[in-house]
């Protein structure tokens, strides 16, 4: 009889364990740019360089925070940056550039960096990281395994994109930054919910208008114009 009792409180156990899903909940935009967007057709076309740098960062109890840029390419990220470049209305020409760790031991593609950095007007330096909290992720598992997910738990990663924009000699010109996060929720309760708030749905989005929102404001502030070397 205690077996089938225990038998029958697995089965359930791995039934709401196997009907768990998550809902995922991004804020809004910090330091977004309010302004109706305005195009800048009248200006010179311009030529300009973004060099890229993907990064995760794992905040914990450690002296150091673990930082990593392996995260060489967010999924889709071309399709996103090729999208918000409508946003411009002067870029004759670009060109991109991925910044790994490994370029430390490779002479050739600093080279390449260096010699794409002096044949275009501008050169826009974007970082974006993803941080999210060592502590937090472990307290939030513990409670997941604890309740079999019966209790909502929240894992939070947060979300920013640094820009630096430089002209030709080198000098910055602007800086621009953004933040966000995403809440994913987890719950067997949340499978009706998941359908329609994915976490990768919700990253994309916050991908997408950082992208655009940064690059309309530069449009409107008419950042990017000819200049006489």
């Amino acid at each position: 009889m205690k077996t089938n009792f225990s038998k029958s409180k697995m089965l359930i156990i791995f039934l709401i364990l196997t009907l768990t899903r998550c809902a995922a909940f991004k804020s809004s935009i910090k330091g977004k740019f309010d302004s109706p967007g305005e195009k800048n057709y009248g200006a010179d076309r311009v030529s300009v360089f973004f060099i890229f740098s993907h990064l995760r960062q794992t905040k914990g109890y450690d002296a150091i925070p673990k930082l990593d840029n392996k995260y060489q390419r967010i999924r889709g990220f071309d399709d996103f940056f090729q999208d918000a470049l409508n946003e411009f209305g002067n870029i004759s020409r670009y060109s991109t550039y991925t910044e790994y760790a490994s370029d430390v031991n490779e002479p050739e593609r600093r080279a390449l960096r260096d010699s794409l950095s002096q044949t275009h007007d501008y050169i826009i330096k974007m970082k974006i990281k993803r941080e999210k909290s060592f502590s937090k992720y472990f307290l939030g598992v513990i409670a997941s395994t604890v309740t079999a997910t019966l209790f909502p738990v929240p894992y939070t990663n947060s979300y920013s994109v640094d820009v630096e924009l430089f002209n030709a000699k080198g000098q910055l010109v602007k800086n621009y930054s953004r933040k966000s996060s995403i809440a994913k929720w987890v719950q067997s309760a949340l499978i009706f919910l998941y359908p329609f708030h994915p976490e990768k749905r919700k990253r994309e989005e916050i991908y997408v208008e950082f992208l655009h929102d940064i690059f309309k404001q530069i449009e409107t502030e008419k950042v990017l114009k000819k200049y006489s070397k």
